[in-house]
């Protein structure tokens, strides 16, 4: 019989994550499919309610669940109780069991493009699901620093004092929204993390920001990600590139992050090439 997984999102047609799967499914011969569910926020409760009935092996989690399934789960993992978001659902002993894939996916994904992480110094631009995830996931690699900014400061600092219990020896600091605090940040920065929305679709925001923030202070050695991945090539990344700095676009942490989720579910090593041609399809 036919092993189903899926994706539980609203919207959910503009998701590559099916591709992906089923392409790792078809690669290691496993009779399995990943199917895209839409579930509005109001009948949540009713999804998670029938992942056992209907047999799911394995679902991940999208805008707008990815919090609000955490009360619907039997247990959720340490790391994302504080990210504050599950993207990935797994069972464990008849338990149904949420994790975030997306911490250790930027990981991963930074890894596999040659930037070190220990000891790094780090700047996340962001306060919301994505930033959060991504304090933590370097924080587990093993930065020395994370400093967060976000246009509203509030919530960067309300950010920091939420995850500084949960990220062990990495100082946590938040950033005023100003040139002048920006731009001495940056100045000791190695890895620049845009994790806002604001460069999604090229968006009002992206050129604003791409502007704004100071790429030019950043030492020579220094790499810019964006966690946007539609478009690939964000304006942020752009402007980092035009102040001769190192980039790395999303699709790698939605490629990792998907990575991890497969090999929750399944037990085998996840074949990383097949899903990233997937994406890159």
């Amino acid at each position: 019989m036919t092993d189903i997984y899926g994706i539980l999102g609203h919207p959910i047609g503009h998701s590559r994550s099916p591709a992906m799967h089923n392409r790792a499914f078809a690669a290691l011969g496993i009779d399995a499919m990943y199917v895209p569910f839409a579930v509005p926020p109001e009948r949540l409760p009713q999804a998670v309610a029938a992942i056992r009935p209907l047999n799911l092996r394995g679902l991940n989690v999208t805008l707008p669940h990815k919090s609000a399934i955490m009360q619907l789960l039997d247990r959720v993992e340490p790391d994302a109780q504080a990210i504050g978001a599950v993207n990935t659902v797994f069972h464990d002993a008849g338990q149904l069991v949420g994790m975030n894939s997306d911490a250790p996916g930027l990981s991963r994904a930074l890894q596999e493009a040659g930037l070190q992480l220990t000891a790094a110094r780090v700047s996340v631009i962001g306060a919301g699901g994505a930033a959060r995830a991504s304090v933590v996931g370097l924080a587990r690699a093993g930065a020395a620093r994370i400093a967060v900014m976000a246009r509203r400061t509030a919530e960067a600092e309300r950010l920091v004092a939420e995850l500084a219990p949960a990220v062990g020896a990495t100082e946590l600091r938040a950033v005023a929204w100003q040139s002048d605090a920006l731009v001495r940040c940056f100045s000791e920065t190695d890895l620049a993390v845009q994790a806002s929305s604001a460069t999604l679709d090229d968006g009002p925001g992206a050129a604003e920001l791409s502007a704004f923030l100071p790429f030019a202070s950043l030492p020579a050695q220094a790499a810019v990600v964006d966690l946007v991945y539609r478009p690939q090539d964000t304006l942020v990344l752009k402007a980092a590139r035009a102040a001769g700095k190192r980039t790395v676009d999303g699709l790698g942490m939605l490629l990792h992050q998907g990575a991890i989720a497969f090999e929750k579910w399944i037990g085998l090593p996840a074949p990383i090439d097949e899903m990233r041609a997937a994406l890159e399809t």
